[in-house]
């Protein structure tokens, strides 16, 4: 088996871990924001973060129970993201991963409600991890730095879309570093925090990462297939965005995306051998279609 495919294996391992963990822990109790939660999460996706945080966990020889629980977590705080992103008021997107929107099958309210209710059950299933204290102290911590930092990242993102002079590519890089790459980089970093090691090698590879995978997102937005992807493409040059690629020119941007790649596969030395699902992630992720 190759790399690849040892790689593409993890990850739908990583998926089906994760949605477990989330079936056992989401309310089930038949309520609309119980239904409305779990229509938010469970519906599919890459679930790449979860996929990081377990892979990192295992490099550090954590408990599956205790990695699966940070994983869950995780992926709550972005289905939360992604309900208000996809609100009237942020991005308006009637469609998540081909289903309708939060907003879209209930209402605008119900949205609201249900990402403030995956927002705090994630930090609920973070303090319920049975690990050392200060861990997991850590870990919430960290994650509540890291969802502020999105949602700066995501404000920025907005006041671009009426500012008089466009960003410029330290701006863009800077803004996704916190919309998309804080999740990125705490999730790398989570299995280390989680056993009381150094995160820092693993930060310094989602850095890299996350500004690949953006860039992904911004070329996608261009000549991805909207039936494949699940939602509207396009929208960043009908609202005239500066993105990765509107600065760099398409061809510019996937020369950054795959240096940065490069970058991220190099940070990972230290692990050897053991990191390789990490390696084969990075080279994922600039050749994905979705």
């Amino acid at each position: 088996m190759s790399a690849q495919a040892r790689f593409q294996q993890a990850l739908a391992m990583a998926a089906t871990r994760v949605e477990s963990a989330l079936h056992a822990g989401l309310p089930d109790d038949g309520t609309r924001m119980a239904r409305a939660m779990r229509h938010a999460v469970l519906n599919g996706g890459k679930r790449m973060r979860a996929f990081l945080v377990l892979e990192s966990a295992a490099l550090f020889g954590a408990p599956v129970a205790q990695a699966d629980a940070v994983a869950a977590a995780i992926e709550c705080i972005h289905a939360y993201s992604l309900v208000h992103d996809d609100l009237p008021a942020m991005d308006n997107d009637d469609l998540r991963r081909g289903l309708p929107t939060v907003h879209v099958k209930w209402d605008d309210a119900t949205a609201v409600l249900t990402g403030d209710a995956l927002q705090s059950h994630a930090f609920e299933t973070l303090s319920g991890i049975d690990a050392a204290p200060q861990n997991v102290l850590a870990l919430v911590r960290s994650l509540a730095r890291a969802a502020t930092d999105m949602v700066r990242g995501q404000y920025m993102d907005i006041a671009a879309e009426t500012a008089l002079v466009p960003l410029d590519l330290a701006q863009i890089t800077d803004l996704q570093a916190m919309k998309t790459g804080a999740l990125i980089r705490w999730s790398a970093g989570a299995g280390a925090v989680l056993t009381g090691n150094d995160p820092a090698p693993l930060y310094r590879y989602a850095e890299f990462l996350g500004q690949a995978f953006q860039i992904r997102d911004d070329i996608l937005d261009i000549e991805g297939d909207s039936a494949l992807a699940g939602k509207r493409l396009n929208k960043d040059a009908a609202a005239g965005k500066a993105t990765f690629v509107s600065l760099l020119g398409l061809d510019g941007a996937k020369a950054r995306a795959a240096d940065l790649v490069d970058q991220a596969v190099g940070a990972l030395d230290p692990f050897g051998a053991r990191a390789e699902n990490l390696r084969q992630a990075a080279l994922y992720t600039i050749t994905r279609a979705t």
